[in-house]
């Protein structure tokens, strides 16, 4: 496998790179991230002058578990970000044959091949075939792509059998017509949640497992004391049981997805797709609209693996629609 560099969203300093005349200040459609982000609470010096409190860290989780449907807060184990799970999970198996379902978020692969394991990327759980570990993205970053509840119980149920496991990043599920595993969590199932994509807060670094008692006890020891923030805990756990903005929002950023499919439409080769978060566009112009909007001053998200796909972020306050609608219409 390869050890490229991975692309991800969100790397200003790239855009500047490849366009160094564009306008600033930069519109950034390249990420996941909720454009209109929850309103940051008070935040009293303390919280940034003491050590995290363990209770604190305790009501974390309950309030998680209270959002993400989880029948018992000892199950859920907060981390400094999903992607620290991501890549702390791999360290946690002896070496392992690890079916991937993609394309998807390039970090799985990455991070169980750098551990050791060996990787197949598989097209449909049909070919999962003799994997110890199955890793499911559900909702699937970039193109949308959901599993119903049933048929990851069944996956989990034959991977149960042999003694193995299924992961499950439900980092887009808060948005989406998704059917968790949180409340009917198998035993041998690791369900991984973001917050920052949700509450536009990915600078907070907050993210969750959710899994059976004593593996989440072991994620805990590997993480460490004190690894989440006071900061980000006082944060994630107001948000998290802030269930009134959550509807509100969900609300907004839907009708904003489709104001954006209605703009990605035209010039696409089939109905964009994804999550409300982040729209896909398949076209044979691809490259040609990535560098004109690069030249307005637009990044968005270009993929290694197919350079017919564009994934459009949100655009949030109306000015940064007016520059993309214009960006649009001077594309030709």
């Amino acid at each position: 496998m390869s050890e490229a560099r991975i692309w991800h969203g969100g790397d200003l300093d790239e855009a500047r790179r490849l366009f160094p005349e564009a306008p600033e200040p930069w519109i950034d459609l390249s990420t996941g991230i909720n454009p209109i982000p929850y309103p940051m609470p008070f935040l009293p010096a303390s919280l940034f002058e003491r050590l995290p409190s363990p209770a604190g860290h305790k009501d974390l989780e309950a309030a998680a578990a209270e959002a993400y449907g989880a029948s018992d807060a000892a199950t859920v184990v907060a981390a400094p970000g999903t992607q620290v799970l991501i890549s702390l999970l791999p360290d946690l198996w002896t070496r392992s044959r690890v079916a991937i379902l993609g394309p998807t978020y390039a970090e799985h692969a990455h991070a169980w091949h750098g551990a050791g394991h060996e990787v197949a990327e598989i097209g449909s759980t049909d070919g999962a075939g003799d994997a110890d570990i199955v890793v499911v993205v559900n909702p699937n970053n970039p193109d949308g792509r959901m599993l119903r509840r049933g048929a990851l119980l069944d996956i989990a149920g034959h991977l149960r059998q042999r003694g193995g496991w299924l992961v499950v990043d439900e980092a887009f599920a808060d948005f989406a017509e998704c059917e968790t595993l949180a409340p009917v969590l198998p035993e041998n199932v690791i369900v991984l949640r973001s917050f920052g994509k949700t509450y536009g807060l990915a600078g907070v670094r907050l993210g969750f497992a959710i899994t059976a008692d004593g593996f989440a006890e072991k994620l805990r020891k590997a993480l460490g004391p004190w690894s989440v923030s006071g900061p980000a805990m006082e944060v994630g756990r107001r948000a998290l049981r802030d269930r009134a903005w959550r509807r509100a929002a969900l609300r907004a950023r839907a009708d904003d997805a489709s104001r954006l499919d209605a703009l990605l439409a035209p010039h696409s080769d089939r109905s964009p797709r994804g999550t409300i978060l982040y729209r896909l566009m398949d076209s044979s112009r691809a490259p040609e609209l990535f560098s004109h909007l690069g030249r307005h001053g637009i990044w968005i998200r270009r993929f290694q693996y197919d350079p017919r796909l564009l994934r459009f972020g949100l655009p949030g306050p109306e000015e940064n629609w007016l520059r993309l609608e214009r960006a649009f219409a001077s594309f030709s």
